[in-house]
């Protein structure tokens, strides 16, 4: 494949054949295609596996360079062992049915492996609402209630607008006023902002999306993946 592609047009290489050269090898190149379409479809995902594998290293560097507000973040929600030798960092959108998909099985997963710690980092992208139940959760996190709350809305089947964050809040007896005026913190937007910037720079594409040591893990994955990463990373 690397020979096809420095004969295509616009290589460094065709670019110094003669104009008759350069027609010959034009049509090599068609009646080879013509000969064996599969040329062009290996081609095409040689070059797909190339990039999937950049993509992969480049992702890799952004986890080394940003490790101290991956892992270490003193701000951040976590569940599980607060000193578990297995950290899981998961980026989350509590309105996003493949993160409420997600949850039921991290929480298998916490309660079968005791020495895994999750960091939770609210990525609110999905709009509006998103980002409202965003700074509820953190603005709960003030009166120790972040992990209730987070269980709450992740079993939520409804749109998570301001009465029913209230209505959940209430039920766990939150202190609804003191959370309300919690959420307009400056603090509070600015901890969101950080976490969406650490996503970018991760070149991370949706939610759920975890980190767990040097791997990203796009989408919702079953618990017997989750044990077997965790394994390695524990190894």
């Amino acid at each position: 494949m690397v020979a096809l592609a420095a004969l295509l047009p616009g290589s460094a290489l065709a670019q110094g054949l003669s104009a008759e050269q350069r027609a010959e090898v034009l049509q090599i190149l068609r009646d080879a295609l013509r000969q064996d379409p599969s040329i062009l479809r290996d081609a095409m995902v040689s070059l797909e596996q190339a990039e999937v594998a950049e993509r992969a290293t480049a992702q890799t560097r952004a986890i080394a360079q940003h490790a101290d507000s991956l892992f270490r973040d003193p701000a951040d929600a976590v569940k599980g062992n607060p000193q578990g030798r297995v950290t899981i960092v998961e980026f989350f959108d509590v309105r996003c049915g493949f993160c409420k998909q997600l949850h039921p099985t991290m929480a298998q997963l916490i309660q079968r492996e005791n020495d895994v710690r999750v960091v939770l980092k609210d990525l609110p992208i999905l709009g509006p609402n998103s980002v409202t139940a965003a700074r509820a959760l953190i603005a709960a996190q003030r009166q120790n209630q972040y992990g209730a709350l987070y269980d709450a809305l992740m079993r939520l089947r409804e749109e998570p607008t301001e009465p029913v964050l209230r209505r959940e809040a209430e039920r766990l007896r939150l202190d609804w006023a003191r959370l309300r005026r919690d959420m307009e913190d400056p603090a509070t937007l600015a901890r969101i902002e950080r976490n969406i910037a650490l996503a970018r720079a991760l070149d991370i594409q949706g939610t759920p999306a975890m980190v767990i040591g040097t791997t990203l893990l796009p989408g919702a994955v079953d618990l017997a993946t989750l044990q077997r990463l965790t394994a390695a990373e524990r190894g």
